[in-house]
């Protein structure tokens, strides 16, 4: 049961970061140098107001915190950080097989779609995703109500799914509704120095390139978790 585990959310994290990292190239990650663009403007201007070179400053920032070039090693840093992400959710997603085993491939499609609701959907409904240069409240906030929405989702979804009363799919909706009831943590002042047709533009892309990267991950776990369990059978 561990091999076959290790086996499914080894090759379908593989695959789904793959996709994740092609799709954010081509839409995403263009969104967010434009918006990089607009941030390093005034940044810039103000080194010219002072008299000296931007290059210099420029410079100085790199010695102090290393970043990614734009290019391969961006590229990379992207990769390597989608296949960490997209190999841990394939984990969860395997480990729920071995309890609920997904009765045909489409059905791993669901499990991906919950998984899209519990760690973007919800949490974005009151944390959209930012663009740099964008205005935003205390991070240990932001993580807090982030963690607290999905698991809240989590256990919502799972009660009013699997739940076999009318009261226990009324507490899941329940838990569904409750953080955003709440709220999330919110800036003192909202401002961007993206204008909001670029914002609009990467919340989409975002939501999109997420559906894409859960589905796909979904699918292709449970087509290997099946046969997987095939073979051994």
């Amino acid at each position: 049961m561990f091999k076959r585990i290790l086996h499914t959310a080894g090759f379908s994290g593989l695959l789904a970061a793959l996709l994740l990292t092609l799709v954010q190239s081509l839409w995403v990650t263009p969104l967010i140098l434009e918006a990089e663009t607009f941030e390093q403007a005034p940044a810039a201007q103000e080194h010219s107001h002072a008299g000296e070179p931007v290059a210099a400053h420029s410079h100085e920032h790199d010695a102090e915190a290393w970043e990614p070039e734009d290019g391969w090693q961006r590229l990379l840093s992207t990769t390597g950080g989608n296949l960490v992400v997209a190999v841990g959710f394939a984990l969860m997603l395997a480990g729920l097989y071995t309890l609920r085993a997904p009765n045909s491939t489409a059905q791993g499609a669901f499990w991906g779609l919950a998984g899209f609701a519990v760690f973007v959907l919800a949490p974005t409904l009151g944390l959209p995703p930012e663009l740099p240069g964008t205005a935003a409240a205390e991070l240990g906030q932001r993580q807090t109500w982030w963690i607290s929405t999905a698991a809240a989702t989590a256990a919502g979804l799972a009660l009013m799914v699997f739940g076999q009363s009318l009261w226990l799919k009324l507490l899941g909706a329940a838990w569904l509704i409750a953080p955003h009831l709440f709220g999330a943590p919110q800036p003192a002042e909202h401002s961007s120095l993206a204008p909001e047709a670029l914002e609009a533009q990467f919340i989409i892309a975002s939501l999109v390139t997420n559906v894409v990267f859960w589905v796909a991950l979904g699918t292709v776990s449970a087509w290997l978790f099946r046969r997987s369990h095939a073979r051994q059978s």
